[in-house]
């Protein structure tokens, strides 16, 4: 392969002092080379012919100088929006799940919204883990939330006596792969009137008004029946799925804990908060997350948008080490130039405000030379001529 690989760069050097065509391909792109001349059977005059056809399709692939990029990205990205459900579905093939999908997803990406409707987080296992059930169903249940009314095969409020009385199911606690000993430790902590006998837990009331015994005795059965027994902060219900290997799906995210657990693969386990990808693994991290939740959020209505599009999105709203709406509180209200966040929303707000500064507008962009009738920097007009007079 190297020898190959050293032909091909002998070969564009040749072709670049006979053709004068400039080539400069990246490593990735003269290796895929090799490959193609070694799968192909290429001849030496085919390679040569097909170097020359991917250096045209390279240079068509650039954009032009004087592009609108930004443009053709709202129209690339919005008009496919047109076309997208607005309701929240139940996750295909995963029962009882709701993720947020279509508009109302792609709003929320673009928004950079912190509280999104339906967290989510896609947890995967190390290669020595990712088929081992048991530990697979034991780490879920301690993801996922489990409170004391999901072990109990019994449960009484006592009028006679002003109680709550309560069974404990052994089966349902060895199914949930929970401690006993634990749960009975967090009931007595948190219930200072509560005594335990074998799986029999009998409450008493704190309050002795009268008046207020039944309404107080009803909020302790709440209380204790909500009592969180297992799981992780911000994680409600689990969902253990087999494709190729063991995955789980959680309502709600909490990627800082969840990747501090063993046997987690750290790689792969994502979630669909944004702001919890960038506080976490960075900024980086946030911009991959942006392009990735909106290329599946496209995907799954049956929708095709060029990566490119979406990249350029995810540029400019990360582009200050933070996420970034693309709004009135973000990237649109904080441009540099006054007519150009005049003109998107807060008219009045905008230009007085400018004036009470003393703002200056350089009217270098497209909205504020539109507004007053100028040339816009773009395509022939992002370039100026001069003459040249000493020049007959």
């Amino acid at each position: 392969m190297d020898e190959i690989i050293t032909k091909i760069r002998g070969m564009i050097t040749e072709i670049n002092e006979t053709e004068n065509l400039g080539i400069d391909f990246a490593d990735s792109y003269i290796k895929d080379l090799a490959e193609h001349y070694i799968s192909k059977n290429l001849t030496d005059d085919e390679l040569r012919k097909l170097i020359i056809k991917l250096k045209q399709a390279y240079d068509r692939a650039h954009v032009e100088a004087g592009e609108a990029v930004g443009t053709v990205a709202a129209q690339s990205v919005g008009e496919p929006g047109t076309q997208m459900t607005m309701r929240t579905f139940h996750y295909a093939g995963v029962t009882e799940l709701n993720v947020t999908l279509g508009l109302p997803r792609l709003i929320e990406i673009v928004d950079a919204r912190e509280k999104i409707k339906t967290p989510t987080m896609d947890i995967y296992f190390t290669e020595d883990k990712r088929d081992d059930e048991e530990f697979v169903r034991t780490l879920a249940n301690k993801i996922g939330k489990s409170t004391i009314n999901d072990i109990l095969s019994d449960f009484n409020l006592n009028y006679g006596t002003m109680e709550v009385e309560a069974v404990l199911d052994n089966k349902k606690i060895e199914e949930k792969r929970l401690n006993r000993e634990e749960i009975d430790a967090k009931i007595l902590k948190t219930f200072k009137k509560a005594t335990i006998n074998g799986d029999n837990i009998v409450l008493s009331s704190n309050k002795t008004d009268s008046d207020f015994i039944i309404r107080e005795l009803r909020l302790l059965a709440d209380k204790f029946r909500d009592l969180q027994i297992s799981g992780i902060k911000n994680i409600g219900r689990v969902i253990i799925r087999r494709d190729e290997e063991w995955i789980i799906h959680t309502e709600g995210s909490n990627l800082k804990e969840v990747l501090t657990m063993d046997g987690i693969d750290q790689v792969r386990t994502t979630t669909n908060n944004i702001h919890e990808i960038g506080q976490i693994l960075g900024i980086e991290a946030a911009r991959r997350s942006i392009i990735n939740e909106a290329q599946k959020t496209l995907s799954e209505q049956g929708l095709s948008v060029d990566v490119r599009h979406i990249m350029l999105v995810a540029d400019i709203m990360t582009s200050e080490g933070v996420v970034k709406s693309i709004g009135r509180h973000g990237i649109s209200g904080e441009k540099s130039s006054v007519l150009a966040r005049a003109a998107f929303e807060e008219t009045g707000k905008h230009l007085l405000h400018a004036s009470i500064r003393g703002e200056v507008d350089d009217l270098t962009g497209i909205i504020e030379n539109i507004i007053i009738g100028q040339p816009i920097p773009l395509g022939t007009g992002s370039v100026g001529v001069k003459m040249d007079y000493k020049k007959e």
